[in-house]
């Protein structure tokens, strides 16, 4: 009908089991969403692990830096600060056109924030949402750990970046940044965690199952 919304395109999802340099998937991530922006390609979520990196996001501060030369370290153009990356994280990069979903950013990062938590759940985990700060949070005792980063980016309303999820990364990889800028301290005891830290020892195509069948609770 005249004047009816148009319907969502259909959802590529992509999996690469190697482990995916980081220029690579900027060049590739930019050139779909290109492709999605001129109406020549699929939405898509790209499921994937980097070798071990940081990333600088545009409000990182070199002071959060703190081990300079112990991995690659790339400016990216998604919001927040340093993040790390690596084998056995579960990186998603998420490309809608949200011109068919709504143009809303702040409904879309709640949604990756929905995502997640929805995911987290099946596996027994339950992850917060903390105001202030980015990203899901994992209650253990007396702590609050990230469990998930968030970061994105958008291009004439297509997104991309996304999120990444620890399920058995090595912990002492974020040891070389104040993730996210959240500085531990003995008032403020925040860190990271992940699945394996709290105890669920799961695989990345079981967590790759999860997350394609609460993406579409989510987004639709």
């Amino acid at each position: 009908m005249p004047g009816s919304p148009a319907k969502p395109r259909k959802v590529d999802w992509r999996i690469s089991d190697e482990l995916v340099p980081y220029p690579t998937a900027i060049a590739e991530m930019e050139a779909r969403v290109a492709a999605i922006g001129a109406s020549e390609a699929n939405e898509q979520v790209w499921l994937l692990e980097h070798p071990p990196l940081y990333t600088a996001g545009t409000s990182a501060r070199r002071s959060d830096l703190l081990v300079a030369d112990r991995f690659p370290v790339y400016p990216t153009g998604r919001g927040g600060q340093y993040t790390y990356h690596g084998p056995g994280q579960r990186v998603a990069y998420v490309m809608l056109d949200l011109r068919q979903r709504g143009q809303d950013l702040r409904r879309y990062v709640h949604d990756l924030e929905d995502w997640v938590i929805r995911s987290l759940n099946r596996f027994n985990i339950r992850g917060e949402r903390r105001d202030g700060r980015v990203g899901i949070w994992v209650v253990d005792g007396k702590r609050e750990d990230k469990i998930a980063a968030i970061g994105v980016r958008v291009r004439r309303w297509v997104t991309y970046h996304g999120i990444a999820i620890n399920v058995e990364p090595d912990l002492s990889h974020f040891s070389g940044i104040v993730p996210c800028g959240i500085r531990e301290t003995a008032r403020d005891p925040l860190g990271v965690t992940s699945f394996a830290k709290l105890g669920q020892i799961v695989s990345l195509p079981e967590v790759d199952m999860v997350l394609k069948e609460t993406f579409y609770e989510v987004f639709g």
